[in-house]
């Protein structure tokens, strides 16, 4: 079995005569913090729901620790230990903050229906455990002040990071972060920039991030994966994908070439 806790192995996604990603590979270690990127329409979004379970792939391979997951309904894959966040915020909003967190913490129970329903010792013993876990997750987003609150009277910021630490009590190997910073200011991104690495570093799981903040990927990153319309175009440190021709063409673009510019001493010119 492979030590690895994510392998995608040459996978291809059609929607009739679209190829919305064509051989996408990538192999992910334990503990490592990974960046996609690309332009819109590039595929980033089709891999993170191949990799989940939302589609299966039309051709190719999803191994999950070793396991090909292909087919599999998503709660399948997160309880084999792939969990992810949304572009578009997905909470439960009626409930509170700890019961966000407590739902998700559910999917590593062995409680069952009639433990619930007797209330036995076992059950009462893993709702214990669930709720040190749920309150641990909070504080490590630094949401345990919101415990009670409902999530949708918390700041937009504490709702993306509460998503986050949903995502985290389903204890997985690999968490898969869809543009985790969309609406935040500037502040939050540094503390969400943060948090990420802080993630990595204490539970050890690998990190998945699609980002369209390019200060915010780079940051974190410790390589990237370069996508446009469905193709792999570049993949390498972030230092490497920055000078990348066909990076910068089909994504930095005219920002980036004007960044550069704007360093240049009067007169210079762009090499």
């Amino acid at each position: 079995m492979s030590a690895n806790p994510l392998e995608v192995k040459n996978v291809t996604m059609r929607f009739g005569g679209l190829k919305a990603l064509s051989e996408f590979t990538l192999t992910m270690a334990a503990g490592e913090l990974v960046g996609m990127i690309g332009p819109n329409g590039a595929g980033k979004t089709t891999a993170f729901n191949a990799i989940t379970g939302v589609y299966a792939p039309s051709e190719g391979d999803v191994l999950v620790a070793g396991e090909r997951v292909n087919g599999l309904k998503p709660h399948q894959i997160c309880a084999k230990g792939v969990a992810r966040t949304f572009q578009n915020i997905r909470l439960f909003k009626q409930l509170s903050a700890l019961d966000n967190v407590r739902v998700a913490c559910h999917a590593r129970c062995s409680a069952g229906f009639v433990d619930a329903l007797y209330q036995t010792a076992h059950h009462a013993e893993e709702e214990a455990r669930i709720l040190a876990r749920a309150e641990e997750y909070l504080a490590v987003m630094g949401l345990g002040h919101r415990r009670d609150e409902l999530s949708r009277n918390l700041p937009y910021g504490e709702q993306r990071r509460l998503e986050i630490a949903r995502a985290l009590a389903t204890g997985p190997n690999v968490l898969c972060l869809d543009e985790p910073a969309a609406g935040m200011n500037t502040a939050e991104k540094v503390e969400l920039m943060q948090l990420i690495r802080s993630i990595r570093d204490r539970f050890g799981i690998a990190i998945l991030v699609i980002e369209h903040d390019m200060k915010l990927v780079m940051g974190v990153s410790e390589r990237l994966i370069v996508l446009d319309h469905g193709v792999t175009i570049a993949k390498g440190k972030p230092e490497e994908i920055r000078k990348d021709p066909k990076v910068i063409e089909a994504y930095l673009g005219d920002a980036y070439l004007e960044e550069k510019h704007m360093a240049l001493p009067a007169g210079g010119e762009a090499k």
